[in-house]
């Protein structure tokens, strides 16, 4: 069936706005398309059009600022800004400005048709008013498909008070998106209050969090406010919430639930008026398996999970990276350098454990050491041969089980997209566990096979069965 709407285009680039037209006209759509910001807002003032794709920049305006005019003289069009400016600011303003979506150029068209769709018929929501950004201040660095994605979640979220939890390994970047979240968002004007769990004893989290009375323990002399009182009318940021211990979780899911807590020692209730980022490297769903960490309390944390992902997993972010710690190392009173391309090359081939935190370390080092100006790889190397020690495989966080079989796994799911039959998976990789499994089992049981059943919670004659299907060798004398 033949969508009669019409999508208003307007950009610069001629092969662009063919691309385009085509592959809406191939979708059913009526297309007009133009060069320029005017004639889109003629068009929108006379009425057309029943959604709106913009780029950025154009000979005549910014399309970021066409966006906040259109939404004023007609509020239920929707707006798509696209952007070869692929930034963290630049998403955010298209959100703050009332954009429905913010696509990077070059764009998937898959991805593009089915943002079309989704802007034709997604309920009307309430749109932010046009706030103008206090300078370009780019708080993310990158432009990797993950980076973008990671943009575009911040910049919606910016406009709620929902609860995040932000994953990642050490050094990916947590607090600067919990940052992010609060200085671009609407509760910008309050306080930003961190607290790390792991910094923290245990037996002090709670005051910490709460505050206390006098005289609620022993060296209590004064009352003692906690972070969430700091935090009043801003955003807390629990970092590293796995390792906040049993009792401590238990309060503040209380809090979570109620919107209210007392101090430690105290019986008056207070309203908890904060806005919780919390964030973690380990992986929490293992935790909960493990009895460490409440499954409620991590359902009333992820409300919107962000996953920020390891330096290796965007390496084409590396440059613009070294480039951004570089300019940071010479504000800071470093000689400025430069990176020739052998030493950019070997930036890209590192394993990076240490992330982002350890390119930036390794960017001071090399504008603090070296004389010349221009860098190579030669220096690049020995000094990432000099600091393997510290990043050594035992800084990294220990990969799960289910970490290390999704890995695996991988594999075999790329082969099915690439057109590779794949058959009897789930078969396969069943006897890949167990196979090992049974083997340390009746290894660690010196092949007694009562003791290997007790040790994996088997029936002795189920177990003998997979012995035998799965063709293990047998220690006589010690079934």
């Amino acid at each position: 069936m033949t969508d009669t709407r019409t999508i208003l285009v307007a950009d610069d680039d001629r092969a662009i706005r063919t691309v385009l037209s085509q592959a809406l006209g191939r979708a059913g759509y009526t297309v007009r398309a133009t060069s320029s910001a005017s004639t889109l807002w003629r068009w929108v003032e006379e009425g057309g059009g029943d959604l709106v794709i913009t780029d950025v920049v154009m000979p005549d305006e910014n399309g970021l600022d066409l966006v906040p005019r259109i939404k004023r003289v007609r509020p239920d069009l929707r707006v798509v800004v696209m952007s070869a400016q692929s930034t963290f600011m630049t998403a955010l303003k298209a959100a703050q400005r009332g954009a429905f979506e913010y696509l990077p150029k070059p764009f998937d068209l898959k991805e593009l048709l089915a943002v079309v769709a989704r802007a034709l018929t997604a309920p009307a929501a309430v749109v932010a008013e046009d706030e103008e950004d206090s300078g370009e201040r780019l708080p993310l660095i990158g432009r990797s498909p993950a980076m973008q994605e990671i943009y575009r979640t911040v910049a919606r979220l910016t406009t709620t008070d929902l609860t995040v939890m932000i994953t990642g390994e050490s050094g990916t970047g947590k607090e600067l998106v919990a940052r992010a979240l609060h200085d671009y968002g609407r509760r910008r004007t309050g306080p930003f209050v961190a607290i790390n769990m792991a910094a923290i004893p245990r037996e002090l989290i709670e005051s910490e969090l709460f505050g206390h009375e006098r005289g609620a323990f022993t060296g209590a002399l004064a009352r003692g406010v906690g972070r969430f009182e700091q935090a009043a009318g801003g955003t807390l940021f629990l970092d590293e919430i796995g390792d906040m211990p049993p009792e401590a979780q238990t309060r503040l899911l209380r809090v979570l639930q109620e919107g209210e807590f007392t101090t430690v020692g105290g019986r008056n209730p207070i309203k908890a008026n904060v806005r919780i980022v919390a964030a973690t490297h380990r992986d929490l769903r293992q935790a909960i398996r493990q009895g460490l960490f409440r499954e409620d309390l991590f359902y009333r944390l992820n409300v919107v999970p962000i996953r920020l992902p390891p330096l290796r997993e965007r390496i084409e972010d590396i440059p613009l990276l070294a480039r951004h710690f570089l300019d940071r190392a010479k504000a800071s009173g470093l000689p400025g350098k430069q990176l020739d391309p052998d030493a950019l090359d070997r930036l890209r081939q590192h394993s990076w454990p240490g992330n982002a935190r350890e390119l930036e370390n390794l960017m001071r080092r090399l504008a603090a050491l070296y004389p010349q100006e221009i860098i190579g790889a030669d220096a690049v190397n020995a000094e990432l041969l000099e600091a393997e020690p510290i990043a050594s495989p035992e800084a990294r966080s220990p990969e799960t089980l289910e970490q290390a079989v999704e890995r695996h796994l991988s594999s075999f799911v790329a082969a099915q997209k690439d057109g590779l039959p794949v058959r009897d998976l789930y078969e396969r990789v069943l006897a890949e566990v167990e196979r090992p499994l049974l083997r340390l089992a009746l290894a660690a049981t010196r092949g007694n096979q009562i003791k290997a059943a007790a040790m994996l919670g088997l029936n002795r004659n189920t177990l003998r069965k997979k012995i035998r299907e799965l063709d293990l060798p047998v220690v006589r004398g010690l079934s």
